[in-house]
């Protein structure tokens, strides 16, 4: 409805169409592009190319827009996270980014609007070319058979049709007994055989596998040849070292892989498992070089032969690099007694263990006071103690006599190696060994550390020898701090920094049982309690309320550590409000009467001992902010003056928030000229709607200059916040369609499908090729035109329109009193086909009921090249121009429409129509133009 106040302000408002919508367009490399269904579309395109996609959007407030993607690869976490941007490109797609692409436009009024396109990556691989032979006796004949399998294999998307020749002769099944070509089972056809029977004297050949999809988004046929002589033969390898090969860090290691039979000569290549092969690794032929091993070289060598015969030969070594560290000791009272002391005439045992490789080749010796342990009645050496873990080797002392209190050292080496022994020594006396005791501090058990500081955990340990003290957290399945399961510190003391909440918790020590006595293990907990500040809801808030009604503000306390509040201030601007002193286990809470007076920001200051929170309430009257439509169209020239029009449209957040809003203050300054300002006073008759669009055209803004838009909601108390716009003018005279937004032209939602934009790039190559347009009217393959698709699912008489930009003509009198002021619409159109259909142009007037009036018509085919239309008009107010498509009896039935003008005054002789490159360009005429434009008026 319009609404038309004193001062001849008028104010429109219009229900909009709040939820948002989405659309998605496609550029880029794209080689097809097809209908699944109704709802989604297939996007093709060729492997390495870039991928565009583009989200066209409408809705008020504007959108905003999510990618993500499903199906498709293995792989299929988008990128690992959503993409939040109208454009979606992927510089040089691969296979596996192929799927379902899914764009999700949200502005918060009615349901997500969501919409999907198929993205099929096309690509083809080099095919491989393997031969397999059988050879076998028949017994009851007298001769041998010999059968030769070729097998080709190819990755391919699409499927892959394959090709054999003999030279340069094709390999028909049908017209050659002794050949036969299949497809295995279970290859999903990317898998053909040519088996060769028999094998005859003119099967030694050269053998061509061509593969191919059909030039499917210009991707070329590929081939791969193979020789097939009487010397064909699979590989066969030795090596030069053992299955295992165990070395000295620092040491070179030269691996060999020969060759001894195979033709053609096999291509010899190395691998590693697990990682590829070190980056100190030389390959010289079928020689791998590895210079000064380091432990991280270790693994699997795998040297592979292949030629293409059979299957490809493999050996594989087992490189073992030589290393020791973290010698450990444990002492074992006699098990048998249960016993945690040593006591003279019971048993002891002693063991020994250090981390190596190869873990087997360790050899420990022991010593007694400096002299070699030998095995005797009461010194037994285990090479390897079963009771242990593996590796570790013992010495059993039976019944302990004064003469065994002695030291023992335990030695680690591997025989004839560069690794430095290890060794570790063991003191064993009366007063040398006792157990461990483990407790905590007085005051310990319970740490206290304010968030974001610094403190330890302390665990006391007494015994000899003193073991490490292992940390872990009480709790199932939480970490430490650090990310590991398990801390070993050698005093006991546990540091923790910069704790966090999530730190806080009950943490065990226990005793290691190495490097100590072998018992049970003795343990203690202490609790960690972190402190924090309250955590308090909301953080911040916006509080809108009408003049002289209650306002209650609640700040939560969420959690809080300690939970004891010690205070709870108010305050208005920054200054104390002065109250009774609040209960400190209830929620904060602070009602009063709002007023033009008391509007400001209120906090509450909640404390505890650990620190102070606060919740932020911003309190007014004043309305919220309205929002511009971001869709209004550009400013059109008018007829009075050298001066243009602006039809500014805007919407009103929660406008039932505050009190009523009777007008809005707008500011109209010119841009670079600061002093000078227009400001119009816009009162309203009702109060706005949550969702309905509001308009008011500003007029006498001169060409061409820009200018800056500033709008406030006003209400009997107060005058909201401001927001501001630029209005750019354009002069829209010529529109190729080359820009998004399609120069302010939309689609009508009253119709049944819609206009869709495409150039050249973007068309479909399997489309019908005897219906519209190859490329668009300036005949360029990245011009773009609009264009209506017959095809599925549309049938006989749908329509779609297309709409101007609204032109608001103010005077509907020319100079002097001529008549109407006259405008030329002209245009360019392609309607090639058998089954066209019709193209109508309309005039809609709008007044107090839009008039839409056919001023142009055309029907059926008029041949394969585009042609101009250009009649004139003469409106009686403000207007828009209708393209209306009407689909045919069938499927070749596209039509085309480009370079439209709406310019003022009668079309002349001279009178084009500019190249597409956006409004407001132009190119001179050709010569064909000209004819055929001199015939048309002749007509």
């Amino acid at each position: 409805m319009a609404i038309c106040l004193p001062l001849h302000v008028c104010v429109s408002m219009r229900s909009l169409t709040a939820p948002a919508n989405a659309q998605i367009v496609h550029s880029g490399a794209a080689c097809n592009v097809k209908d699944d269904n109704i709802s989604e579309r297939i996007y093709t395109i060729k492997e390495g190319d870039t991928l565009v996609l583009q989200c066209i959007v409408k809705g008020h407030p504007r959108p905003q827009v999510r990618w993500t993607k499903t199906a498709g690869s293995a792989s299929d976490k988008f990128q690992e996270t959503s993409i939040y941007n109208e454009t979606l490109r992927i510089e040089g797609i691969q296979r596996v980014q192929g799927g379902r692409y899914y764009c999700k436009a949200e502005n918060g009024v009615g349901v997500a609007a969501i919409k999907s396109i198929r993205v099929d990556v096309q690509y083809l691989d080099t095919p491989v070319l393997t031969v397999h032979q059988t050879i076998s006796d028949v017994r009851g004949s007298y001769y041998q058979e010999k059968t030769v399998f070729l097998r080709c294999t190819v990755n391919s998307n699409p499927p892959a049709r394959f090709i054999w020749k003999r030279g340069s002769m094709l390999i028909e099944q049908s017209k050659d007994n002794g050949v036969d070509i299949y497809e295995p089972l279970y290859t999903q056809g990317e898998t053909k055989v040519l088996k060769l029977k028999n094998l005859r004297p003119k099967d030694f050949a050269d053998y061509t596998c061509q593969v191919s999809v059909r030039n499917v988004c210009n991707i070329e046929d590929k081939s791969v040849t193979f020789k097939l002589t009487n010397a064909t033969t699979p590989p066969m390898i030795r090596l030069s070292v053992n299955d295992t090969v165990v070395v000295d860090p620092g040491q070179d290691v030269v691996l060999t892989c020969e060759v001894i039979a195979g033709f053609p000569l096999p291509t010899v290549t190395w691998s590693r498992y697990p990682g590829p092969l070190p980056l100190s690794a030389q390959l010289r032929g079928a020689t791998l070089i590895l210079r000064a091993v380091t432990p991280a070289d270790a693994g699997f060598y795998n040297c592979t032969a292949v030629n293409n015969v059979g299957n490809p030969a493999r050996k594989n070594i087992n490189l073992v690099v030589r290393t020791m560290s973290n010698l450990t000791f444990q002492i074992t009272p006699d098990s048998n007694k249960d016993s945690e002391t040593i006591q003279m005439g019971r048993d002891l045992k002693l063991s020994c263990h250090v981390d190596a490789t190869p873990q087997d080749k360790v050899n420990y010796t022991w010593y007694k006071n400096g002299a070699p342990v030998f095995n005797s009645d009461n010194l037994i050496l285990l090479r390897s103690d079963p009771d242990m873990a593996p590796g570790t080797s013992s010495l059993e002392i039976v019944d302990m006599k004064f003469r065994d209190l002695a030291t023992y050292s335990c030695v680690a080496n591997f025989p004839g190696s560069r690794v430095p022994e290890l060794r570790v020594d063991v003191n064993i006396s009366q007063n040398s060994v006792s157990p461990p005791m483990l407790s905590v501090p007085n005051g310990g058990q319970v740490v206290s550390v304010r968030e974001g500081g610094n403190t330890e955990l302390v665990c006391l340990v007494e015994g000899k020898p003193r073991p490490p003290i292992l940390w872990s957290r009480t709790e199932k399945d939480l970490l430490m701090p650090s990310g590991v399961t398990t801390v070993e510190t050698p005093d006991g003391r546990l540091r923790l920094k910069n704790v966090s909440r999530d730190m806080m918790g009950v943490y065990r020590c226990q005793t290691a049982q190495y490097n100590g006595l072998n018992i049970k293990r003795r343990e203690a907990q202490v609790q960690l309690n972190v402190q924090y500040a309250p955590i308090v809801s909301p953080v911040f808030e916006d509080r809108r309320s009408r003049n002289y009604q209650m306002v209650t503000l609640r700040c939560t306390v969420l959690r809080s550590n300690p939970p004891r509040l010690t205070d709870i201030r108010w305050y208005r601007n920054g200054e104390l409000i002065r109250m009774p002193m609040p209960d400190m286990k209830e929620t904060p809470e602070l009602k009063f009467k709002l007023e033009p007076t008391n509007n400001g920001s209120y906090e509450c200051r909640v404390s505890n001992s650990a620190g102070t929170s606060t919740c932020t309430f911003n309190v007014s009257a004043k309305p919220y902010n309205a929002e511009f439509y971001f869709d209004t169209p550009n400013p059109v020239r008018i007829l009075k003056g050298n001066n243009y029009s602006y039809n500014l449209q805007w919407t009103q957040k929660e406008p039932k928030a505050t009190d009523l809003i009777i007008g809005y203050w707008i500011n109209v300054r010119k841009v670079k000229y600061s002093h000078t300002s227009t400001v119009l006073h816009v009162l309203q008759r009702r109060e706005p709607e949550s969702g309905v669009l509001i308009s008011h055209t500003i007029s006498d803004l001169r060409i061409p200059l820009s200018y800056e838009v500033r709008l406030a909601p006003i209400t009997t108390y107060s005058t909201g916040d401001y927001i501001s716009r630029i209005i750019q003018y354009s002069e829209h005279h010529v529109c190729g369609f080359e820009d998004d937004r399609i120069c302010g032209f939309s689609q009508d939602r009253s119709d049944v499908f819609d206009w869709t934009r495409q150039n050249h790039l973007t068309q479909n190559p399997k489309r019908s090729a005897n219906t519209g347009p190859e490329t668009d009217r300036s005949g360029t393959k990245e011009g773009y035109y609009m264009y209506i698709e017959a095809s599925r699912p549309r049938v006989q008489g749908d329509k779609a329109r297309l709409l101007s930009p609204l032109f608001n003509v103010t005077s509907v009198r020319g100079p002097k009193g001529s008549g109407r002021i006259g405008y030329c619409v002209a245009f360019y159109y392609h309607m090639k086909g058998k089954h066209i259909g019709t193209l109508n142009v309309l005039l809609r007037v709008r007044s107090i009921a839009s008039v839409d009036t056919v001023v142009w018509t055309k029907s059926g085919h008029q041949g394969p090249d585009w042609k101009k239309a250009f009649f004139d008009i003469s409106p009686s107010g403000p207007f828009q121009i209708v393209f209306e498509g009407i689909r045919g009896p069938s499927f070749e039935g596209d039509i085309a429409i480009d370079d439209v003008s709406i310019t003022l005054g009668k079309c002349k002789q001279e009178n084009t129509v500019a190249s597409p490159r956006g409004w407001g360009s132009s190119r001179e005429e050709t010569e064909a133009e000209k004819r055929s434009k001199t015939e048309s008026d002749q007509k």
